[in-house]
């Protein structure tokens, strides 16, 4: 069945400018489809379009008959005295009127036993169990512990939050609904690692149908199966996730500029036939000025042939300083709170020349403060932080700020970097500034916008120590892939907080993870943190497992010819053999992967998909053999053998 179905699709803002320019698709029922496209391309007046908020000049949408859909990005008006917990309760509306008529029935039954009451009743009670309306609280509290809305803030007038805040409530309110239909306008911007990694498992489970605006990449490859890309007001389309989108996009392009190539160099020799043909018609020959003719018409089919066109990569470095010494930083004992809520405290670290160090942590654990402290924006409550003598900092806040956001993007560059009007426009050209734009007010220009020319006048910097702090967040995919290629080149040391996990996963060589009020140091890659970190809980669930229960009865003295196991034993006993025949199951299919590929070898989706299966079955092993080992040592250490 069709959920969404867009064909031959035109909008235009100004005349001659289409921005959707016969946009044609359909998504299927269940589906989990990425849209993607720069910055300008469409893809939020699509949305608006879906939706209804906004009206097309030609073509067709439809939503499948009944299917409610619900956008993320567009926040609904309530009454001003509306708390967190009644926007909650307003995906309960249709729920709430049925008990309430239950009520009313109920009173009314009492002095009228007719059987219409009673069948009313009925129909109405069945309808409320069958729509979850006994489990409305369990449902609520879930959603709300996986996107992080607490206690405190379900109290909260809804007017008063941030407009993140209400991004979060909103996608928690449409969750609770039901949605048949969800659109994500950047859904993971505003939430921290935790809530993203609980949105993912949803969305796993999720029987509707899914149609994401993202740049985080990471979230596409776990949630999107299929791409939609608009380029030029059309759709291109990829069936795949994000990475097999980046590798498909790289090959087509080269494909066609092989053919773009080709068809120029026959471009060339049939232009010189042509000519040769004409010099030899010049002797009045009718039928050799006709042969030139007809090859003049195939030359100009052939010209009508684009050339293809590529993003342009930046030249983009940061200016560095040489650093002498070994000692970037040093943190000794280090406290810091709020009014009288404390962050962290009882922190002790040594950051060496050329490490890259991600700091990761939940909304609100203090990440951005702790970045103030090592800059000397914040003091702290007790310890101490040393920097290095020839330490000089480059900093790229989460939250940016100009003094004077009136002046325009080429006096900014001249009252800050001490350079020619001709060198300032060159740098801002190279973070695709150009043409008028560099004459915009500071003031005029997106988060996303000012975050890049912050980052433009930071590159000239002579810095050993760059701190950025959330340097991906209002950034297209380009925008980011530009920024890591610089933070590629860059030899210096790097502090980085971020919630993309790409970014993490590509930069991380050290994770520092605040939460409850430590900082845990991880020395490794973002992947082997986050097997560190399963193993953690692992061996948390098998260390609870071993727990002796409160009402155990006594172990009895072993009997003559064998020990006699207490309950406990015998459960991890099941519990090691369950692990053995699950990694024994594992081994298997990993085995029988290995089969497929080398049979699949010329298939290159087949041998993409499989490739996928092979890396998270890998991963899942890896979890399998680590839980084994900690049955096993939990069974030794009870008793039981191996």
């Amino acid at each position: 069945m069709i959920d969404i179905s867009v064909s031959g699709l035109v909008k235009e803002f100004e005349v001659g400018t289409k921005i959707l320019d016969g946009l044609t698709f359909q998504i299927d029922q269940g589906e989990r489809v990425g849209l993607l496209g720069k910055n300008g391309a469409g893809k939020t007046t699509l949305f608006k379009i879906l939706t209804g908020e906004l009206d097309y000049d030609e073509g067709e949408v439809s939503i499948a008959p009944g299917k409610t859909l619900g956008l993320i990005s567009q926040i609904p008006v309530y009454p001003p005295e509306y708390t967190v917990e009644d926007v909650l309760n307003t995906a309960f509306a249709r729920l709430f009127r049925m008990e309430e008529e239950m009520v009313d029935l109920s009173f009314r039954m009492a002095g009228d036993s007719s059987g219409e009451l009673m069948r009313r009743y009925d129909k109405l009670a069945a309808a409320f169990e069958a729509g979850g309306g006994y489990d409305t609280a369990t449902e609520l509290n879930k959603v709300c512990n996986g996107l992080e809305i607490g206690a405190g803030m379900r109290s909260q007038l809804f007017s008063s939050l941030s407009g993140g805040e209400k991004t979060r409530v909103n996608l928690g309110r449409l969750i609770l609904e039901d949605t048949d239909i969800l659109l994500l306008d950047e859904p993971t911007n505003h939430l921290d690692l935790r809530a993203t990694e609980w949105l993912e498992e949803y969305l796993g489970r999720f029987k509707g149908t899914v149609l994401a605006i993202s740049h985080d990449r990471w979230f596409l490859d776990r949630v999107v199966r299929r791409v939609i890309e608009i380029q030029d007001g059309r759709a291109e389309f990829y069936p795949g996730n994000y990475s097999f989108y980046a590798v498909e996009k790289e090959r087509r392009y080269e494909e066609k500029r092989r053919q773009y190539e080709k068809e120029q160099a026959k471009i060339q020799q049939l232009e010189k036939a042509a000519e040769q043909l004409r010099i030899w018609a010049y002797s009045g020959n009718d039928k050799i000025f006709k042969r030139a003719q007809s090859m003049e018409k195939r030359i100009e089919r052939l010209r009508k042939t684009d050339k293809p066109k590529k993003e342009h990569k930046l030249d983009l470095r940061f200016g560095e300083r040489d650093f002498h010494g070994d000692e970037v930083l040093l943190i000794k004992d280090l406290e810091k709170g709020f009014d009288g809520r404390p962050l962290f405290h009882g922190v002790d670290l040594l950051v060496e020349g050329g490490e890259r160090i991600a700091l990761l942590g939940d909304n609100g654990t203090g990440k951005s403060t702790f970045l103030k402290l090592i800059m000397g924006e914040e003091e702290p409550d007790g310890g101490k932080i040393r920097r290095g003598p020839t330490v000089k900092i480059g900093y790229l806040p989460q939250i940016i700020h100009f003094d004077h956001p009136e002046r325009n993007l080429v006096d900014t560059m001249l009252y800050d970097q001490n350079c020619t009007t001709q060198e300032a426009r060159d740098r801002l050209a190279a973070f695709n500034f150009r043409g008028e734009d560099v004459f915009k007010p500071v003031s005029a220009l997106s988060g996303g916008e000012q975050s890049r020319l912050r980052l433009c006048m930071l590159m000239d910097a002579k810095i050993n120590l760059l701190i950025l702090d959330e340097p991906t967040n209002h950034l297209d995919i380009a925008s980011r892939e530009w920024i890591e290629e610089a933070v590629t080149d860059y030899d210096g040391t790097l502090l980085f907080v971020s919630h993309d996990r790409y970014f993490i996963n590509q930069f991380a060589g050290r994770i520092w993870m605040i939460e409850n009020g430590q900082i845990t140091d991880f020395r490794g890659t973002f992947e082997e943190f986050r097997a560190f970190q399963e193993r953690q809980r692992q061996l948390s669930q098998a260390a609870k497992a071993a727990e002796p229960s409160a009402k155990a009865p006594k172990k009895e003295p072993a009997a003559a010819g064998g020990q006699k196991r207490s309950g406990g034993t015998k459960m991890l006993e099941k519990q090691v053999n369950a692990a053995e025949r699950e990694v024994a199951k594992a081994e298997e299919r990993l085995e029988a992967l290995d089969a497929e590929m080398a049979a699949a070898a010329t298939d290159y989706v087949r041998l993409q998909a499989l490739g996928e299966e092979k890396a998270a079955l890998e991963e899942e092993l890896s979890g399998l053999y680590a839980r084994w080992e900690e049955l096993s040592a939990a069974l030794e250490a009870a008793g039981g053998g191996v």
